[in-house]
């Protein structure tokens, strides 16, 4: 008798599967283009309203549920983020798209931030060395706004001009 062992891959709703392979899609397409031409792109979505981290792990976990198994190349940590994130942007919300780094080996690493938390950015043996973020695209402080000053901004720099 054989026995059907259960597939360990993520299941997700199949709206949420729909726009992760149309945003994988996108990311594989993109992966083509040098890396400031993806930067410029995600930060074109800077104006989006900031995505509820439930959701992002929902957004993630459908990207990974569709990625396919006979696709001959690379779908690691850069393209399933970077499928998140533009991912969200189609739901209407924004996602950083986070770029790091470690030593002792040296590693890369990718991952997605929201002002909630991270989706990705733990794995492996994270807790005992820890990625530091290299590029966060778009630039968010803390608190999920835009860098201040910046043109575009709607508050002020923080030092305002003497004559005002």
């Amino acid at each position: 008798m054989t026995v059907m062992v259960p597939s360990t891959r993520p299941t997700a709703p199949v709206r949420d599967r729909l726009v992760a392979a149309i945003a994988l899609t996108l990311s594989l397409m993109m992966k083509r283009w040098p890396l400031r031409w993806q930067i410029a792109v995600v930060r074109l979505l800077r104006n989006l309203p900031p995505a509820r981290l439930a959701r992002l792990e929902a957004l993630n976990s459908a990207v990974l549920t569709v990625i396919p198994s006979w696709w001959p190349g690379r779908v690691a940590c850069m393209e399933i983020s970077l499928a998140t994130v533009i991912a969200t942007a189609l739901t209407g919300r924004r996602a950083c798209w986070v770029l790091g780094a470690r030593f002792l080996p040296d590693s890369a690493h990718a991952w997605v931030e929201v002002p909630e938390g991270a989706v990705g950015r733990n794995i492996g043996d994270a807790a005992d060395r820890p990625w530091l973020p290299v590029l966060s695209v778009p630039w968010t402080t803390a608190l999920g706004h835009r860098r201040p000053g910046r043109p575009g901004s709607r508050r002020p720099g923080p030092h305002p001009h003497p004559n005002e």
